[in-house]
């Protein structure tokens, strides 16, 4: 995908879809509203990129029914794993955005990349990943 914006609003609907399917792995109410505030967080992002993306009148792929997972989730582990996954990627897609002269300021695409690698790092701290931190998120591979 070449247009970041495009990219970045793929990512936030990843991980709206994602986050139903955790949810219903989670246990535990800080557990469940943590995922409950980061789905409603990926909506509100992807809605303000639906709308920024129509005034620049730029186009992006309608959203698939469903997406392939890159493991099964079938527990509260997996569940946590596939949230560090998801937030990651939104980080990624955020960082690509940074350098845009046009369309996203630059503080929005920051807050957005800076948000999901703060929760990425509250999910790897619940899963007893380590280390919690990224040094650089959003940077691939």
């Amino acid at each position: 995908m070449s247009d970041p914006l495009a990219a970045a609003l793929a990512a936030e609907e990843a991980a709206i879809y994602a986050y139903g399917l955790i949810g219903v792995r989670l246990n535990g109410d800080a557990d469940t509203d943590e995922a409950r505030t980061a789905e409603r967080t990926h909506r509100d992002r992807r809605d303000v990129l639906v709308s920024l993306m129509s005034r620049l009148k730029r186009s992006a792929a309608p959203a698939p029914a469903g997406y392939q997972l890159p493991f099964a989730v079938t527990d509260r582990a997996s569940a946590l794993r596939l949230a560090v996954h998801v937030e990651d990627g939104v980080a990624q897609a955020w960082r690509a955005c940074l350098p845009l002269r046009d369309g996203v300021d630059r503080g929005t695409a920051l807050a957005a990349l800076t948000d999901a690698a703060v929760r990425a790092t509250r999910w790897r701290d619940r899963a007893g990943v380590t280390p919690v931190t990224m040094a650089f998120p959003g940077r691939a591979g």
